[in-house]
């Protein structure tokens, strides 16, 4: 039984209608799949976001010392519980991986996930802060990019800066709309986001970093000047900016995550 006939059989055997609320696509292309779990490896504990149906699981579990799977629909754990029921190296933990303390699960752990659209930079941006070893995920093509991307650039976003400021990303594969039951509306690309040993950029205040980052993409159509005015009085930038060698008429998603931190060295 292939992966495609395999995923029919459990949607039948337990009448599973995808909840497109919870972004639920299930996986069905068996080189995407070995994409995503080909890191993994014997002395590895991987914490997997989202199994769903156990796709992905299962080749976890077959490669991997330990998988912890983190599932939020309580249907789905059931169907876990059951597939899985005869492995020992597999845990189903019913949360929400939001809410969740990863290190308490597992530190040093490698996150392996296809994660639901709507809530992928949430996920990230806690994940990232994490005691782990390096993260791999399948997202929105779109997303991917823009995390990928480099900073000071139109196609990068503030979740470029912040995943450039702790970690190095890339796109290591694509995956068609149509490898998935059901079909999402887009293109899917699996990323590699691996946690630096050491943070090269030095700043004095790392939260004010990421809220001047957020305010300005909030508002990137301003000037830097007037995007961040409700946090930086605009003559105290305009002298920041002169001093830095920067004119005063930038537009944020032009500064390299180098140049926010030597504004936020100069406030």
């Amino acid at each position: 039984m292939n992966i495609i006939e395999e995923t029919k059989y459990i949607i039948n055997k337990y009448n599973v209608h995808p909840n497109k609320k919870l972004g639920q696509n299930f996986l069905i292309d068996q080189n995407s799949l070995e994409k995503i779990a080909q890191e993994v490896n014997k002395n590895d504990t991987v914490i997997e976001i989202g199994p769903g149906l156990g796709t992905l699981t299962k080749i976890l579990a077959e490669k991997a010392n330990k998988v912890k799977c983190i599932e939020l629909d309580k249907k789905m754990v059931e169907i876990l519980k059951d597939r899985f029921k005869l492995y020992n190296n597999v845990e189903i933990i019913n949360d929400d991986i939001l809410e969740v303390n990863i290190n308490k699960i597992a530190a040093n752990a490698k996150i392996v996930a296809n994660l639901p659209y709507y809530i992928t930079t949430s996920i990230i941006t806690k994940l990232i802060k994490e005691e782990i070893k390096d993260i791999t995920i399948l997202i929105q093509k779109e997303v991917a990019e823009r995390i990928c991307a480099e900073t000071g650039t139109k196609k990068a976003g503030a979740i470029t800066y912040f995943v450039k400021y702790y970690a190095d990303a890339k796109i290591i594969g694509e995956v068609p709309k149509e490898a998935f039951i059901p079909s999402p509306e887009v293109t899917s690309s699996i990323v590699k986001i691996t946690k630096k040993n050491e943070i090269k950029i030095k700043v004095r205040d790392e939260k004010l970093l990421f809220e001047i980052i957020r305010e300005n993409f909030s508002k990137r159509r301003k000037t830097l000047i007037n995007s961040l005015s409700s946090i930086i009085d605009k003559e105290k930038m305009k002298n920041i900016l002169r001093d830095l060698k920067i004119d005063e008429n930038i537009r944020g998603e032009e500064l390299t995550l180098q140049d926010y931190a030597n504004i936020v060295n100069k406030i």
